[in-house]
């Protein structure tokens, strides 16, 4: 069975950093591409950055560089480093995962089919 087990959220203040992670089981890393959303409320989800961590490839769908994702393959887990952080990334965070062979290219625009249970990144003074 497919699981993704997200952690790491919690209350930090502006410009502060939090790392997320996204502990996979039930597959092969290797095989998947995993993604990190957010959803805040009153506002459409939104895709971060996606990772498959076979190759190293990534994808940001901003590229201000405050994110950076990255994989320990050993551990089945991604991570999501967040820097200088601001009120507004205030949001639930999911990681998702989506089979490699399911997808043409590297990005969050696509349908993800496994999901975490979202962790909490609350940025308040």
């Amino acid at each position: 069975e497919v699981q993704l087990q997200a952690s790491g959220g919690g209350l930090v203040q502006p410009g502060g950093s939090l790392r997320l992670s996204c502990v996979a089981s039930g597959f092969r890393l290797n095989d998947y591409a995993i993604a990190w959303f957010r959803q805040a409320p009153g506002k459409e989800h939104e895709g971060l950055a996606c990772i498959s961590s076979g190759s190293g490839s990534t994808y940001y769908a901003d590229d201000k560089g405050r994110f950076a994702i990255s994989s320990d393959n050993a551990k089945n887990t991604v991570y999501l480093q967040m820097n200088s952080l601001k009120p507004e990334d205030t949001a639930t965070y999911y990681c998702a995962a989506k089979a490699l062979d399911l997808m043409d290219y590297l990005d969050v625009s696509q349908e993800y089919h496994y999901w975490g249970q979202g962790t909490q990144v609350t940025v308040s003074s």
